[in-house]
């Protein structure tokens, strides 16, 4: 079946002669010379200069801007490049009051560019979050295929989500859970029809029909006030300075101890059986602790105090479950409970990935991820989250993003589970600890990227190691106490608006 590309789309899509490109040349991202060839030959294949392409034109008259994702660039994955366009894109039609309709084709995230690629959907998803906001409408058209980081934030955030016939719709590609599981993923599941069976999109659409779809959902998401309001058309003024937050990038805190061990030394550490976690963490240095919910699930979700500070306590438990929709959901009550509570919210980060199943992406796994993610971004509270031991893809995404960010001498995070994105790149998993080197997963990597405030050493026994941790976590819940919120919240959003940028300058 012939699908429209990208430009074909909105060319389809906007009236005649309406097309604006707000695309500015790429952030040079420093590639190695065979992620250079790679450029320079998807460039060369779809004539485009990223795997996204941005402005604004009329629909049926109507004024509204778009994003959409190229698939033959790259697989369409998103790295800072992409990402950095996606988010001025969104931020400027934010300032220009209008609505917003994303089209995304995409694998998912960029495997050259590895955690600091995978680190952007946060980005893309406070921008969308802010959009929303405003109360904008964000209208998502998921087309073939859109799977992985990109499902799991800006594809499953919209106020509408249509969907191509017959569009590959899944949070994690088939290529990958083979790779893992030795069995292809079960055939009919990741399908727009199958997601739209199960209420997880609104409309399927052929791209022939999405003009007048989108013409009539716009007349009804749209205030008279907003909806023909063209006056800004001529330009954005300083609308993208708040990428720089002002001017000066956030400084490091970054202290504690690195690691000598390689990467896949750390990912083995924290798979060793007898290494502690959450649970661990939790009942032996917190106080009054009230766990709620299941007491033997993929999330720990209670009431503690570390220190004098009392908090909402989300730990991930690893399990002989992965992470699914219903964890993924008692993640998101406890982040309510700290929003209504007016409570500090300490995270836990420890997790080999999420469920891999016809359940999960049934159960809506992609889109309570994305719904996570903003909530958590966007919370009131003081945060502070812990990378304990593994952080594998979306899963550890979901309830990564904090005001202070701790991370263990092992910890790590990328983009996918190794072995997968070993998959994906070399077309076999066996290279995963070739890919843990070059995806630059390990806290000093981190601190690097602008990510990781602290490191924490793991010498001693469990219990030196949790008390250690525990300190950690109550410091941070103290400086985030005695901070103006107005502050706080800004510094928080400056560091994931920034993320991955200074190194590139």
């Amino acid at each position: 079946m012939a699908r429209p590309t990208a430009r074909e789309l909105l060319a389809a899509l906007l009236d005649d002669g309406t097309y604006q490109s707000w695309d500015a040349e790429p952030l040079d991202v420093r590639p190695d010379p065979a992620y250079a060839a790679d450029l320079a030959a998807a460039r060369e294949k779809t004539g485009l200069d990223e795997s996204v392409i941005t402005g604004r034109g009329l629909l049926r008259g109507r004024p509204v801007a778009v994003v959409a994702g190229e698939f033959g660039f790259l697989g369409g994955s998103i790295g800072v490049a992409a990402a950095e366009r996606l988010a001025s894109a969104v931020e400027r039609a934010t300032t220009e009051r209008l609505p917003l309709l994303a089209a995304p084709a995409s694998g998912g995230t960029r495997m050259q560019e590895g955690t600091v690629a995978f680190l952007q959907m946060i980005k893309i998803a406070t921008a969308v979050a802010a959009h929303k906001a405003a109360a904008l409408p964000y209208v998502v058209y998921l087309r073939h295929p859109t799977t992985g980081g990109v499902l799991a934030s800006w594809g499953s955030l919209g106020h509408l989500t249509l969907a191509e016939p017959g569009a590959l719709i899944g949070f994690l590609g088939p290529r990958v859970y083979e790779a893992l599981h030795g069995t292809p993923f079960p055939q009919g599941v990741q399908t727009a029809e199958n997601l739209h069976a199960h209420g997880l999109i609104d409309l399927v659409t052929a791209p022939t029909s999405l003009a007048a779809t989108l013409d009539r959902a716009l007349a009804a998401l749209t205030s008279p006030r907003d909806s023909h309001n063209d006056s800004r058309s001529g330009s954005h003024g300083d609308c993208h300075s708040g990428s720089h937050g002002g001017g000066e990038d956030r400084p490091h805190r970054a202290t504690g101890s690195a690691s000598d061990a390689s990467a896949w030394e750390s990912v083995l550490a924290t798979r060793m059986p007898n290494r502690p976690g959450s649970h661990h963490l939790l009942h032996n240095t917190a106080t009054d602790v009230l766990q709620l919910g299941r007491p033997h699930g993929e999330i720990i979700l209670a009431l503690a105090r570390f220190g004098p500070t009392p908090c909402v306590f989300l730990g991930q438990e690893r399990t002989e479950r992965p992470i699914g929709p219903a964890a993924i959901r008692l993640a998101r009550r406890g982040i309510r409970l700290a929003a209504d509570l007016r409570l500090p919210l300490v995270t836990v980060i420890d997790t080999p990935g999420a469920e891999l199943s016809r359940a999960a992406e049934e159960g809506g796994l992609a889109h309570e991820i994305a719904q996570c993610l903003t909530e958590l971004v966007t919370l009131p509270s003081p945060t502070v989250s812990l990378l304990l031991g593994q952080g594998a893809g979306g899963a550890a995404l979901a309830i990564l993003p904090a005001d202070r960010v701790l991370a263990t001498q092992h910890g790590w995070l990328s983009p996918l589970p190794l072995e997968g994105a070993s998959a994906i790149v070399h077309r076999t998993p066996d290279r995963a600890p070739d890919l843990a080197d070059a995806q630059r997963i390990q806290a000093t990597d981190l601190i690097e990227a602008g990510l990781v405030d602290a490191v924490i050493a793991e010498h001693g026994d469990t219990t030196t190691f949790c008390h250690r941790a525990a300190q950690a976590i109550q410091e941070g819940l103290a400086q985030l106490g005695a901070m103006d919120p107005a502050t706080r919240m800004h510094e928080r959003w400056h560091r994931y608006r920034t993320i991955g940028l200074h190194q590139r300058r």
